[in-house]
């Protein structure tokens, strides 16, 4: 295979990140393309370039360190930078996406390098199909897209917020093998209330209190044309919308173009593809199992939609399904007469008498399992867990919330005050646990099981729509890659040093149901797994050519 330089030469084509080979130019294209000189003698290979690497990163002692070593190399050199993510998945994901992502965005503007993807502020509203041709690719399939008001557990960090749109791309490309020419990471810039922020000569955003109202919602109509205009294959992914965005933009595009928020239905998919997998554990079924969240938010109301659908394909009605879903927030469980519930909370209303802690809900609902998606770390307490350990057999304990920092309990919290028999999982990484001679293996609910591969499969069917079905269809594929013996170590979710061929074997799924579905622009294949298989990018050089 042979590549196009776009007649780039010598310093220039050093300093191409699509194009670069550094030091493994061979002595052949260094005299055509007039390298000669500008490089060391010693020719290597990918292979000596990725161990290099992997020796640099490991004598650094910080994780933000790491962070823009590896941000630097991608900068640089985009083929080795995918190739050294995966060749150690399980190692490089921490560093380019939670939980070391979250310090990088809060430092934004100190550690500032280079920019990547494109920057929208409201100041340029009436001229965003003109900014958006500035970008060099023409075919864009997949934009992420934030406006920075709710990053991680982090809040409103603004521009900072880049580094999500960013960290979420590589994983398409590093965990899925979607192409990285095919991506644009997005931040729209309609200002930041976070005072810090504003007082802090380093930031780089719009120095003004945030849009609302009509005009914000003209500014994303006029993104939102302006990409289906230019990319018109794109799918776009919305992240990181605080909850008075996020379900209303959803809602307002979710059935005119191809688009999704992962926030709110990838994380749901994850969240229904660990209690999948808790349950060939437990031997139970879905339609048996009760749910507390803690937090109320669009995440919340998400992971209790998808959970009520999936329940009902199993035979339950609609409206008992979603009564086996219970939300609480800082003003205590969801309620009738309550008058501050939201649309999406709605159907999740329970008419009970008012509980105003945690612990009570749980001793008065007596769930199978509570899924944390606060964003306020250490409210799963002993007696919390206790209480559920007292309920249930093997409690279902999920602490979402992103960063680490921001999690509702410990992996070793949980499996202690359990007596060792929690299901757990948790937003953000947690070593393995020693207890009573045995080893507990947490598992790490993370959306990058899910939106990667729903990526991979909208890149190879060209879809037109991604669906509620598509997020239960890449749950119950995900759950089924868990094996018995990971079962056994406590594990809901696959290794994710192995998480490539999971994502691929999901992707095929839900690509299949595209097509069964009539969504998808392109024909269908006679082997739906040999088309994803033969789209799979792979950090291979390639040979140039003029």
């Amino acid at each position: 295979m042979t590549v196009m330089t776009q007649h780039l030469t010598g310093y220039s084509l050093l300093r191409n990140n699509r194009l670069n080979k550094g030091t493994a130019f061979s002595a052949t294209e260094r005299r055509a393309w007039g390298l000669e000189g500008l490089l060391p003698a010693a020719v290597a290979t990918i292979d000596m370039q990725v161990a290099q690497q992997h020796d640099e990163i490991a004598n650094l002692t910080d994780d933000l360190q790491k962070y823009v070593v590896l941000s630097d190399l991608h900068t640089r050199n985009e083929t080795l930078f995918y190739a050294v993510l995966m060749s150690d998945l399980a190692t490089y994901m921490p560093l380019v996406y939670t939980p070391t992502v979250g310090e990088a965005c809060l430092k934004c503007g100190h550690i500032f390098r280079e920019a990547r993807g494109m920057y929208l502020p409201i100041t340029a509203r009436g001229r965003l199909h003109e900014l958006l041709g500035n970008w060099p690719e023409t075919d864009v399939r997949f934009i992420v897209v934030t406006d920075g008001e709710r990053i991680l557990g982090l809040g409103d960090l603004g521009t900072g917020g880049m580094g999500i749109p960013i960290g979420k791309l590589a994983l398409y490309t590093a965990c899925a093998g979607v192409p990285p020419r095919l991506s644009l990471p997005v931040l729209l810039d309609v200002g930041t209330n976070n005072q810090m922020l504003l007082d802090d000569p380093m930031y780089l955003g719009l120095r003004q209190r945030r849009v609302r109202g009509e005009d914000y919602l003209a500014f994303v109509d006029e993104f939102v044309a302006a990409v289906q205009q230019r990319f018109p294959k794109c799918c776009i992914q919305w992240e990181d919308f605080s909850g008075i965005n996020a379900a209303p933009i959803l809602s307002r595009y979710r059935d005119a173009i191809c688009t999704f928020n992962d926030d709110i239905q990838s994380t749901a998919a994850v969240a229904l593809a660990g209690i999948l997998g808790a349950l060939r554990i437990t031997g139970q079924k879905l339609t048996e199992q009760r749910f507390l969240f803690l937090g109320a938010g669009s995440a919340a109301t998400g992971i209790a939609e998808l959970i009520s659908l999936a329940m009902a394909k199993e035979g339950l009605d609609i409206a008992a399904a979603r009564s086996r879903n219970a939300l609480f927030d800082v003003h205590g469980l969801l309620v009738t007469g309550r008058n501050d519930i939201a649309e999406c909370q709605k159907p999740f209303v329970r008419d009970e008498r008012p509980l105003a802690t945690f612990v009570e809900a749980v001793k008065a609902l007596r769930p199978t399992g509570i899924i944390g998606v606060s964003t306020v770390p250490k409210l799963f307490t002993r007696e919390v867990i206790q209480t559920m350990a007292a309920i249930n057999e093997r409690p279902m304990i999920f602490p979402y919330s992103n960063p680490t920092s921001r999690s509702e309990c410990t992996a070793e919290e949980a499996y202690r005050w359990s007596d060792g028999r929690a299901i757990f999982a948790s937003g953000s990484p947690f070593p393995p646990v020693e207890m009573a001679g045995r080893r507990l293996v947490p598992g790490q609910g993370n959306n990058v099981y899910v939106f990667p591969a729903i990526g991979m499969a909208v890149y190879a069917s060209e879809a037109t729509r991604v669906t509620d079905e598509t997020f239960i269809i890449a749950a119950r594929a995900l759950a089924e890659q868990v094996t018995d013996s990971e079962l056994a170590s406590g594990l809901i979710y696959p290794p994710q040093s192995d998480i490539l061929g999971a994502s691929l074997k999901v992707a095929e799924q839900i690509a299949a149901y595209i097509f069964d579905r009539g969504l998808a622009r392109a024909p269908r294949p006679t082997d739906v797994g040999a088309l994803i298989r033969e789209r799979t990018y792979r950090p291979v050089y390639t040979e140039l050519s003029t």
